[in-house]
């Protein structure tokens, strides 16, 4: 068929089936003519970080529909920026895992007739892991130390750490904070409370003259915990409006559907998974408060979470497994050591890079700065800086640099500053800004370059920049 000029001829058949002067031949083109249009696959700029004011989330906090208190000021705004702007994997790290554990937050609170929105708590205490891990001992989403996990039935010992128990310790916690809100009256001076302990709070309102909310008391209080409440409210704030913040997920990650099977018998979890076909890992993160894939004689009772596309095979034939998934003493001492040997923090020997070389590390599962640092021996105050790090938050997938030993992280930062710019014919200098970037991190590269000095060199009016943006820099 001829290529025929879409518009002239759809006029000439129109023309034509007026005056009925149209031929079967020339009919038949008109039902049947296909418009060759350019398909432009869609894009969309992840990266993109909008701009904002203060008036403009002042007016998204009153419009939000929350039983928490919440009244914005530069405090609170100070976390939205960090949280929006400067740390945005860490929000998305958090807003990939809330599909995870929100519904069960959000039923236990309710359980509890408790605000639903202090299920952001989490993510100040714990970025959502239920392995995380404090300087201090605290362990899980909610970060019990252990004698506060002992008064509501957290119990630990070398193979188990109920902490990490996801419904374990939200229950604890809800419980926890209800008491706390009950000994206040106020969900501010709870969650203070939550985080320094009751017993610190009360002292700040002495020092107060008697005062009784946040931020009467806010100059009397912890360091560490006039930011905790601001933060979390600042939290809050961004989860209620992501999308506005251009927070949107590329690949949202969705829980493991399961099923509950208790095998009243001490359990080798790594033979329950030959058996059966289940993946390991996948029981592992079920099942977060088992330490060694074991389940001993104190916990022989727990209710086990496994895959449901496995579960009826597992329920079916639970009797005829039992004696193979058994727990033998050689096994329990095998399973126990293999554990340790695995510890990140016993890493047998680092991998030198040689001096002036860089290679290209891709981040595993389960990697975490520190691990990554011991592997090669190095810092991970060297790897922040080599990857414009703002923070330890690392993602699956992503790449990191890491320098030879003698490299330190200023040579580093010249290196990538160099990498990414160019000088034109006028002798201007331009530096293209790579994801993570922000011009306070720049003005570090470029040693004595400000940060103001930056924004007039490039009539910029904020400090948002996005990938890809070329910057004067001298």
């Amino acid at each position: 068929m001829k290529k025929i000029f879409l518009g002239k001829f759809f006029g000439a058949i129109f023309i034509g089936l007026v005056s009925g002067s149209v031929s079967s031949q020339e009919l038949y083109l008109f039902n049947n003519a296909s418009i060759e249009e350019e398909h432009v696959a869609p894009t969309y700029d992840f990266d993109f970080i909008p701009d904002f004011t203060y008036e403009q989330v002042a007016k998204k906090v009153k419009n939000m529909n929350t039983e928490m208190p919440f009244e914005l000021n530069d405090r609170i705004f100070s976390f939205i920026n960090y949280f929006v702007v400067r740390n945005r994997d860490y929000t998305r790290m958090a807003l990939q895992r809330k599909y995870i554990y929100f519904p069960l937050f959000e039923q236990t609170l309710a359980s509890h007739d408790m605000p639903d929105d202090i299920k952001y708590l989490s993510i100040i205490e714990s970025g959502l892991n239920p392995k995380a891990r404090s300087r201090v001992g605290a362990m899980g989403l909610w970060q019990f130390m252990p004698a506060t996990g002992r008064m509501y039935n957290l119990y630990v010992n070398a193979d188990i750490d109920d902490r990490m128990d996801p419904e374990l310790s939200t229950e604890a916690a809800a419980k926890y904070l209800k008491s706390l809100y009950r000994m206040f009256g106020d969900w501010e001076l709870a969650l203070a409370a939550y985080n320094c302990g009751p017993g610190n709070v009360r002292k700040a309102i002495r020092r107060s003259g008697g005062k009784n909310t946040f931020w009467e008391i806010y100059n009397f209080l912890p360091r560490e915990t006039r930011s905790y409440v601001p933060q979390f409210q600042a939290m809050m704030y961004v989860f209620h409006y992501a999308e506005d913040h251009n927070l949107l997920l590329e690949n949202p990650t969705y829980p493991i559907a399961y099923d509950k099977i208790t095998f009243n018998q001490e359990l080798d979890l790594e033979q329950l998974a030959m058996l059966t076909g289940a993946c390991i890992e996948d029981l592992e993160f079920l099942n977060p408060s088992i330490q060694n894939r074991l389940v001993p004689s104190s916990h022989q009772h727990m209710a086990l979470r496994v895959p449901k596309a496995k579960a009826n095979l597992i329920a079916e034939n639970k009797e005829n497994f039992a004696q193979a998934v058994k727990l033998t003493e050689e096994r329990t001492i095998a399973l126990r050591t293999a554990n340790k040997s695995a510890s990140p923090t016993r890493v047998a020997s680092a991998q030198p890079i040689p001096s002036g070389e860089r290679i290209a590390y891709k981040v595993q599962p389960g990697d975490v700065l520190g691990k990554i640092a011991q592997k090669y021996g190095t810092t991970v105050s060297n790897i922040q800086s080599w990857n414009n790090l703002s923070s330890n938050v690392i993602r699956v997938g992503q790449t990191l640099y890491i320098y030879g030993k003698n490299t330190n992280s200023n040579t580093s930062i010249s290196n990538n500053l160099a990498d990414n710019s160019v000088t034109d014919a006028t002798g201007a200098k331009y530096y293209t800004v790579q994801p993570g970037d922000s011009l306070w991190l720049i003005s570090r590269k470029l040693n004595g370059v400000t940060v103001e000095q930056i924004k007039k060199l490039n009539n910029l009016n904020t400090n948002q920049i996005k990938p890809g943006q070329k910057l004067i820099i001298g």
